[in-house]
């Protein structure tokens, strides 16, 4: 049994956090998994993540958590690298390519390239199987990635995760046109329960949060920016999703061909264009600041939009550009009317329609009648269709015997005999 006390500087923290900083060896997920295994005791009792730890407290640790054997074998996979150094790489992931093992996956990934490029010299906080991997990107999403070389480096980079002193900067192109020019989407996400590849906003799910910037706009489709205050798995897919706007060619989360019934039909087959160069969702990293682990610099890279991205881009601009929306005291308008020409001298003078067509009769106005006059007027239908069926009622009555007198419309029979009043 191991025994960790508290000190003073770590008054007033959570018990995991607490912990993750005592045992700087060790993953979140390794502290995460020894409380939910009640492995850590205070006064003999299991402690939940949330406790709060005061100094002098003495923790019992009844085991600490087992790295789990490497099955990870080196593979030979191309690089694309932007920066490197004694402490970190930034990588351009390319798509296609699965960045850790899991789901099925066993090869071919991201992790195997690194093993085989930079062998032992990768840290190994998130295990074995994830050597020098800070954070991730879906395996169709391209982009900027850092990679740390050794655990003083992770451990620094994943608290400037945390503390949001490293940001991501990502584009996309989405469906349709986002509510605001640029804002932010606070919405929590959780895994979906009707699918369980998917993820979903939902009540009971983590808190997520995106800001977004809407860049060009095309008839049918925005270029925007997104920086991600949280690192949720799909939060951009999802968060796109959720506000009506799916990423343009996601096949997950509906931006293929389900989202080609909202472009007009003289439009549609630039849509359809675009869609068949779509490989993926278009969604990419572009952009990535950090503080150096090591010398407390800022820096800063930036990749271009990949070749499938830009050419979608340059066909929507020939074929659908749009303007910006304007906003006043209207509303959003595509335009302003005294900018559709160039020139005030370009507008012809106003030609009135008889001059143009002198010879047109004028036709009367048929005068639509008010609601009342249309109710008043179906009631004396009402009135005298209920009479003709009396009165053929009274007929049926009057060859069969019976006095017709005492035969009423239906639903104006007496409550009472008429013979006792």
């Amino acid at each position: 049994m191991n025994q960790i006390t508290v000190d003073e500087k770590s008054e007033g923290l959570r018990v995991d956090k607490f912990l993750q900083n005592a045992l700087a060896d060790y993953s979140r997920t390794d502290i995460q998994n020894l409380l939910a295994d009640k492995k850590v005791l205070f006064d003999g009792k299991p402690v939940q993540k949330s406790f709060r730890v005061e100094e002098g407290m003495i923790f019992d640790l009844l085991g600490l958590p087992e790295k789990e054997a490497s099955t990870l074998e080196p593979e030979n996979i191309p690089l694309n690298i932007v920066y490197e150094d004694e402490d970190i790489v930034v990588i351009n992931k390319p798509r296609n390519l699965v960045v850790h093992p899991g789901n099925g996956v066993k090869t071919g990934t991201l992790a195997a390239g690194l093993l085989y490029h930079f062998k032992e010299n990768l840290s190994t906080v998130n295990g074995p199987l994830r050597p020098g991997i800070v954070h991730r990107l879906d395996k169709d999403t391209p982009g900027l990635m850092i990679v740390a070389k050794n655990d003083n480096a992770h451990r620094h980079l994943a608290h400037q995760l945390e503390t949001r002193t490293l940001s991501r900067t990502y584009q996309s192109l989405i469906w349709g046109v986002p509510r605001d020019q640029e804002g932010v989407i606070d919405a929590p996400i959780g895994r979906d329960v009707k699918n369980r590849l998917k993820q979903a906003v939902t009540r009971e799910g983590k808190p997520a949060r995106t800001h977004y910037t809407a860049l060009e706009y095309f008839t049918f489709a925005t270029l925007m920016e997104y920086k991600l205050e949280t690192g949720r798995t799909h939060q951009i897919r999802v968060h796109s999703r959720f506000m009506g706007t799916p990423i343009f060619g996601d096949p997950l989360y509906e931006g293929r061909d389900t989202c080609l019934v909202r472009v007009q039909p003289l439009i549609r087959d630039v849509a359809e264009e675009a869609l068949a160069l779509a490989p993926a969702q278009l969604l990419q990293a572009v952009k990535i600041k950090l503080i150096h682990p090591r010398t407390e610099e800022e820096m800063e890279f930036e990749v271009p939009r990949e070749e499938s991205f830009e050419r979608i881009l340059e066909i929507l601009r020939e074929k659908v550009p749009e303007e910006a929306p304007v906003f006043d005291e209207e509303g959003f308008r595509a335009f302003e009317a005294e900018h559709r020409f160039e020139n005030e001298e370009d507008i012809e003078e106003e030609i009135y329609f008889e001059d143009e067509y002198p010879e047109y009769e004028e036709k009367e106005i048929k005068v639509r009648l008010t609601r009342a006059e249309r109710l008043a007027m179906k009631k004396e239908r009402i009135k005298k269709k209920k009479a003709l069926q009396l009165e053929l009622r009274k007929k049926a009555a009057e060859k069969r015997g019976e006095n017709p007198d005492e035969i009423y419309a239906a639903g104006y029979e007496p409550t009472v005999d008429p013979n006792l009043l």
